[in-house]
């Protein structure tokens, strides 16, 4: 493993800039944002050197398009303090605090970088930790010349779409092009129904609790972060091995069943059934929001399966379970009944029970197949890598993130955070490749 340094040469606080779009002075949360853990989320993107752009200039133009983006997200220049009528509630004072953007330079160069490790990259500080700010910026030069940009976000501000909009924007602003989505803020879009009902299997699966509890969840395990190369001939195969009788499954489904199966193999004797969750996105879902709505708008499908079952049955049965349990919440109604659930426990957090390690052995899967990797180009060329994970030392669950290469080939990059047993069941096979250098193109 190699440890590398990173020295800091700037900090600057960058606000808004002009009149805000909407004269809000704070966001109450919606009842879906009291359901995102307040986890840190990281986005980690690396850039290739551009032999006629400084890095200073690199560092002027994003300070300045950032702060043109943060006109239209102004929430995300406010700070995310407690609410004085619900003490056990965030909210978000729009008081144009501004982000954070840290400068740094990494004594190393990248085709040196262990890029499947993701520890070593958090560890050696590429991504700032100051609660002071809901969004952070670190700009990192190597010595070869290329870049790193890490984005970490306060999960109150929003979920992956919103910051994927946020990204999006910004690298169109970046660039002097036509914003595509003008953000709407109006988080009470999300109220709740009156009187709150809700489906009373709602309270099998979500389980009301505080911050210090989320920050002290029990860990039986120590969990690694790991990065991983998935060649698109494996997704074809998996596929092609999930779909029975002309029931086609999604790569998503079919590649779930194939990590749940794997799980398998790194459950300690004594589980009798293990658990697998998928958040599933409620845009184009929920009849009250649209694609364009920033804030948190997730939910939790979580599907059970005995021991014996996952290493018997073929992948293409457990890829019906996938299925049948994803099906269950991809509508209109669980997420209002999610809404009216939350309604009816506040005030307070919320989180999914796997989450807080309360169900046994549990993998969560979270797919960003929509979100931007190549198109991430501020003005100085597109990423090799995007990728995600967090500073979180606490969670009571393992957790995958997949999303498009950066190469357009139809490969994917799965971040994990996962417990050494896994990791290991994982790589007994070619389909998780560790990330390299290599799978990147930047051996010389």
């Amino acid at each position: 493993m190699k440890i590398f340094d990173v020295s800091f040469t700037g900090e600057f606080i960058v606000k808004a800039s002009g009149d805000q779009l909407e004269k809000v002075s704070s966001l109450t949360l919606s009842n879906l944002d009291l359901l995102s853990g307040r986890f840190p989320v990281t986005y980690f993107y690396f850039y290739p050197k551009q032999p006629q752009l400084s890095f200073e200039s690199i560092v002027k133009s994003l300070k300045s398009s950032l702060s043109q983006t943060l006109t239209y997200f102004y929430p995300f220049a406010g700070q995310i303090v407690t609410n004085e009528t619900s003490q056990e509630e965030p909210m978000i004072i729009c008081n144009n605090n501004g982000a954070l953007l840290v400068e740094a330079q990494a004594h190393i160069d990248l085709k040196s970088l262990d890029f499947y490790n993701l520890d070593v990259f958090i560890q050696s500080k590429l991504v700032p930790v100051n609660p002071d700010f809901a969004l952070q910026i670190q700009v990192t030069e190597f010595e070869c010349g290329g870049l790193a940009i890490t984005f970490t976000f306060d999960h109150a501000l929003g979920d992956a779409s919103s910051f994927g909009k946020f990204l999006t924007l910004w690298s169109e602003i970046s660039r002097n092009q036509p914003v595509s989505c003008v953000p709407d803020h109006q988080r009470n879009l999300l109220r709740a129904r009156s009187p709150p009902r809700y489906d009373p299997h709602l309270d099998k699966t979500f389980i009301k609790c505080s911050e210090e509890d989320i920050k002290n969840i029990p860990m039986s395990k120590t969990l690694i972060k790991r990065l991983y190369h998935i060649d698109a001939s494996s997704i074809a195969a998996l596929q092609a091995l999930a779909t029975v009788n002309g029931e086609s499954r999604t790569k998503i489904e079919a590649f779930s069943a194939y990590v749940w199966k794997k799980m398998v193999e790194s459950i300690e004797s004594g589980h009798k059934t293990c658990k697998m969750g998928w958040l599933v996105d409620g845009r184009g879902r929920l009849e009250t929001i649209t694609s364009s709505y920033i804030g948190n708008v997730l939910s939790v499908a979580v599907g059970e399966a005995s021991i014996e079952n996952l290493k018997q049955n073929h992948v293409s049965e457990i890829a019906n379970i996938v299925h049948k349990s994803i099906t269950e919440v991809t509508n209109d109604t669980h997420f209002k009944d999610l809404i009216d659930w939350i309604e009816s426990h506040r005030p307070g957090l919320m989180l999914a029970r796997v989450v807080l390690g309360q169900e046994g052995p549990a993998l969560v899967l979270s797919s960003g197949r929509r979100f931007p990797v190549a198109e991430l180009d501020f003005g100085f060329g597109a990423p090799f890598l995007g990728t995600v994970c967090s500073t979180v030392e606490k969670i009571g669950v393992g957790y995958l993130n997949q999303r498009p290469s950066a190469c357009n080939d139809g490969s994917w990059s799965v971040s994990a955070i996962v417990w050494p047993e896994l990791a290991a069941a994982l790589e007994s096979d070619s389909v998780f490749q560790p990330m390299s250098a290599k799978h990147l193109q930047l051996q010389t």
